[in-house]
């Protein structure tokens, strides 16, 4: 998107749509997370080429993340608006946001793992090549800690501390230190001992992972490496690497864990965005009920 396009969007609802500063703020966020959203995707589109597909999958992700349907409902308002703006300037030729519906604001919740569909994910990468041991300890990491893709490929060597069984990672300017499990440390041994030398391109590199080029994994390459293990494992739930965070997080509460504390590792700021897993619990065992009770 031309960097000027936000500045002429607030123009526009100043003079043109009248609109009161507080609307103006709030349009202009809900468009710029939208924006950095979809620059995270594997498309990495940017908003003048946003189809409805994408508005409505960003509707959902925002439902899976805790947001009420009211903010899901006000997105909608301020995609719709700032379509609408680029129409007026034949910046784009449709609202891709037009057809959908406040109606299609219903609260759905992430799609999670079982343990034993876990495991047999996380069985798939063969440790008989270097691609192998990598990927192994990769997912491994991801499941162990629940933190964000973005957060894994972008891992430096010195944030592993293996030896006290933890990694640092930082994001939005915050840091937080998340525990391994033995077999997490185990895999990220045998990675970096044995196969990171041999792939780095350069030994000075400080990511932690990196691809067969010895370069930065980007997120679109880790995203085609979890859908090759889904596809080999046979699992029918569509698995992203997102989907190794909610699982982290649901089986970490059905264990006994504090919200609080499951609230600091996956780093979110707000405890409503990690509430959203005991509504997932709620309805997993809705659900368990509905099948197993004679009368139900």
């Amino acid at each position: 998107m031309p960097p000027d396009d936000l500045e002429y969007y607030e123009k526009y609802l100043k003079e043109v749509k009248h609109a009161t500063l507080n609307t103006i703020s709030s349009y202009k966020r809900d468009v710029a997370q939208f924006q950095a959203h979809l620059q995270q995707q594997p498309q990495n589109c940017g908003l003048r080429q946003t189809t409805p597909d994408q508005v409505k999958e960003y509707m959902d992700w925002m439902l899976s993340h805790g947001k009420s349907g009211a903010s899901v409902t006000r997105f909608l308002a301020s995609i719709k608006s700032f379509y609408n703006y680029l129409l007026t300037v034949s910046a784009v030729s449709v609202n891709p946001a037009r057809e959908i519906a406040a109606a299609h604001v219903e609260r759905k919740y992430p799609e999670i793992l079982t343990s034993k569909e876990v495991e047999l994910f996380l069985e798939q990468p063969q440790c008989v090549d270097a691609k192998g041991y990598r990927d192994h300890a990769m997912l491994e990491l991801l499941y162990a800690t629940g933190i964000r893709v973005s957060e894994l490929v972008t891992l430096r060597l010195e944030d592993l501390n293996l030896a006290a069984g933890f990694i640092r990672c930082e994001s939005k300017g915050r840091n937080r230190m998340i525990p391994l499990y033995p077999a997490a440390i185990k895999a990220l041994q045998d990675y970096v001992r044995k196969i990171r030398p041999q792939l780095v391109a350069d030994f000075d590199e400080p990511i932690l992972f990196v691809n067969m080029n010895g370069e930065q994994m980007s997120r679109q390459g880790f995203w085609k490496i979890v859908k090759h293990y889904q596809e080999k494992a046979g699992i029918e739930k569509d698995i992203t690497p997102h989907t190794l965070r909610h699982s982290f997080a649901v089986h970490l509460l059905e264990n006994g864990a504090d919200l609080r504390a499951i609230q600091e590792m996956l780093g979110h700021a707000d405890i409503s965005s990690t509430q959203i897993y005991t509504h997932v619990m709620k309805n997993q065992l809705k659900d368990i009920y509905k099948k197993a009770h004679p009368r139900a």
